[in-house]
């Protein structure tokens, strides 16, 4: 437990789902892209075992008192599993260079077997590095795993410009593939939630800057409310969150279902608490390129203040995150300045003269 804290991630979590004292506002900055900055190894390093990819996070909760390690299943792993290649960079994160679906006409061919944990290296590497963390420091601070929702999973099979083109000319097939990945990420997800992991489903090509709202409507938020209805079958809790502006869609991504709804950094959140704040908890905002990556530390502590304002009264409950993941770029030190800044303007009793004070460097 941080030195300034009184509760740990888990107690913490705990009143906050009751509706209880705590001691601070929960604050969840998303530690996945620049983990291993902070354990001091190279991305391929990480990427490479189990142990390292739960050492990273141990690390990240052990230097900023965070509220939840996240382990990386990411937004590629069907596509990989079933043979889309990825490239190898040793520090930056891995990008697809060869989808293994380049026409729609082979969907036949894919064999959803391979995504399996016996089968899939990837995902037996992930789980047990959610293993290790929950043996680890599980009964201080919850685990939770980034995982692709459906819509992305599909885009790591087939092309991303290839699949956009087909819901407008063969929206048939591209249901036909969302069935398959929905079926293959139930299967996933079960593995992570018998493991008491919390589902951090990421959707971000289903983002609206991509698609139109009669877009998600059709090809998205049958598949995710599916989803989410499984999780919650196997008694798992599940956060979403889609990237970019999704301000037309916020009500739509609420009705699927979810326990909690995270917001991009586009995404107004007092305009998010009054369209859903009375539906699930939000997480968000705080700019991760903006302020994290390119800010100054008064830069940081303005924008946590900012947040705290704007969500605070929030009715089902706020916790302040960054708007997407944060990535390796970010000062390392920036992140320690985002959670001084939660233990100073989120400590409870929330001191309101003290959030409408200019913040300085001081």
């Amino acid at each position: 437990m941080h030195a300034q804290d009184q509760m740990t991630p888990n107690e913490r979590l705990q009143a906050f789902m009751k509706g209880e004292k705590m001691d601070r506002i929960l604050a969840m900055p998303i530690l996945v892209s620049i983990s291993h900055r902070v354990s001091g190894m190279t991305h391929r390093e990480k990427r490479a075992s189990a142990l390292k990819q739960a050492q990273s996070q141990i690390d990240c909760y052990q230097r900023y008192g965070n509220d939840m390690m996240i382990i990386e299943y990411g937004l590629h792993g069907i596509g990989t599993a079933l043979g889309s290649e990825m490239n190898d960079p040793e520090d930056s994160l891995p990008a697809i260079v060869n989808h293994v679906l380049k026409n729609l006409q082979d969907i036949d061919q894919l064999d959803f077997n391979k995504t399996k944990k016996e089968n899939d290296p990837w995902f037996a590497r992930t789980l047990e590095a959610c293993e290790i963390c929950q043996e680890k420091m599980g009964q201080e601070v919850p685990t939770g795993v980034l995982i692709t929702g459906p819509f992305t999973a599909v885009s790591s099979i087939l092309p991303t410009e290839n699949l956009l083109r087909a819901t407008r000319k063969d929206p048939a097939s591209i249901h036909r593939l969302l069935r398959l990945c929905t079926d293959a990420l139930k299967d996933i997800y079960k593995e992570y939630i018998e493991r008491g992991i919390i589902i951090l489903m990421c959707d971000p090509i289903a983002s609206g800057t991509l698609l139109k709202k009669s877009q998600y409507v059709e090809f998205v938020k049958p598949y995710a409310t599916e989803l989410m209805s499984y999780i919650h079958e196997l008694g798992g809790m599940c956060c979403y969150h889609i990237c970019g502006n999704t301000t037309s869609i916020v009500m739509e991504m609420v009705d699927t279902g979810p326990d909690m709804l995270s917001i991009d950094n586009l995404v107004d959140l007092e305009y998010v608490k009054e369209q859903v704040g009375k539906r699930l908890p939000i997480l968000g905002n705080v700019p991760p390129v903006d302020v994290l990556m390119l800010g100054s530390r008064s830069d940081v502590f303005e924008s946590v203040k900012t947040c705290i304002l704007k969500g605070k009264d929030s009715p089902m409950g706020y916790i302040i995150a960054s708007g997407c993941d944060i990535t390796q770029n970010v000062p390392v030190e920036n992140i320690d300045y985002m959670m001084e800044a939660v233990r100073k303007y989120g400590r409870y009793p929330i001191d309101e003269a003290l959030l409408n004070e200019p913040a300085t460097d001081h």
